[in-house]
């Protein structure tokens, strides 16, 4: 059974229809993320589960109970807001207690709660600074920790990270995802930020204009998208979009026959580029070869990236692990692995790869 259902939720601002009968079901213990592009609705659903705004249309359910019109707090969720909203003037035992000292609870079952916290987010001797004297990284903790005292059924994160130089996102992700190993907590967390999605998630929730396109885990949906949006949403750099008409002879007969008019989407580390004239053969039999001429290279360390025009006009990049002597301006060939190609319809969902066109 479910731990956390959200059956047809729907919100209004005015005209405006932002979320648009969301359904979805939370296992206990899930880590789940929600993600998408600005507007998407997101964090708004995050504050509806979170008691934040009121639900226009639906139901949810917590452990079995309707919380749909419970106040936010007798939710028994506890969130963290990417502006940390701490108490400037407390120390960082007073803020990390406060919710625990307003219930009226046992000094000494606080101190216990709040030092066990502490000590979870290495936070045990800065118990008696104030926020001021904190780094953005601490804050972040101080305000995870003021969820982790209050030990509530589900924790509420909402783009916790995005004030954070790259360094410490970093890093406090790795917390964060052993924190949620260690406390086995429901855990919901919003971000833009996909590369968040696919290392923190059991399942991720990608949105757009207030509805889902596909949940599944990180690697189903980077292997198995839905749609064109949602693979070209999972994934860094993007996939590659080539339309139907641009593909090379044996491509197009590879072509399943409702993609036919479409699109084939291949991700970057499925093109090899080698310099014109010399032969390729990186994925073996079964390739396709297509001309063009280096745009921009990406010298990374680890791996390239190489930007590249083909000679039909597409913009596409090749990832390789290798580094490069080519240069822009270098003309280049192709090799497309088909079998890991995507195909698309007109409309953007995706097609098997089965019945082809010729």
């Amino acid at each position: 059974m479910a731990y956390l259902q959200l059956r047809g939720i729907e919100k209004f601002f005015g005209e405006h229809h932002a979320i648009k009968g969301i359904d979805l079901s939370i296992a206990q213990g899930e880590f789940i993320v929600f993600v998408g592009p600005s507007g998407c609705g997101k964090s708004t659903l995050l504050r509806l589960i979170a008691g934040l705004e009121r639900v226009d249309g639906g139901t949810l359910l917590l452990d079995g109970s309707d919380i749909t019109d419970r106040p936010s707090s007798r939710r028994d969720l506890a969130m963290v807001f990417q502006s940390y909203a701490l108490y400037p003037h407390m120390s960082v035992y007073q803020n990390m207690s406060f919710a625990l000292q307003l219930a009226k609870a046992d000094p000494a079952i606080i101190r216990t709660k709040v030092e066990r916290a502490a000590a979870i987010l290495n936070l045990g001797s800065y118990l008696q600074r104030r926020p001021r004297e904190l780094s953005g990284g601490q804050r972040q903790r101080v305000a995870i920790g003021r969820a982790i005292v209050r030990a509530p059924k589900v924790f509420l994160f909402d783009e916790p990270l995005s004030n954070l130089d790259a360094a410490l996102r970093g890093q406090t992700r790795v917390e964060i995802a052993k924190l949620h190993r260690d406390l086995g907590a429901t855990t919901i967390y919003v971000t833009h930020d996909q590369v968040e999605a696919m290392t923190l998630a059991d399942r991720v929730v990608v949105l757009r204009d207030g509805q889902i396109e596909q949940v599944g885990t990180p690697l189903t949906l980077y292997d198995q998208p839905a749609n064109r949006f949602v693979a070209q949403f999972i994934g860094t750099p993007q996939m590659n979009m080539l339309p139907y008409e641009q593909l090379p002879p044996v491509m197009q007969q590879q072509c399943p026959t409702a993609a036919v008019g479409g699109a084939v989407g291949l991700r970057p580390e499925c093109l090899a580029v080698h310099p014109a004239g010399h032969p390729g053969g990186a994925f073996g039999q079964g390739a396709a070869a297509l001309g063009g001429q280096v745009e921009l290279i990406e010298a990374l360390g680890a791996e390239t990236l190489i930007y590249l025009r083909t000679a039909q006009g597409a913009q596409v990049v090749a990832r390789q692990s290798e580094r490069t002597a080519l240069q822009p301006g270098h003309p280049v060939a192709l090799d497309i692995a088909i079998g890991q190609a995507h195909w698309f319809d007109s409309t953007g969902r995706v097609v098997p790869a089965a019945r082809h066109a010729h």
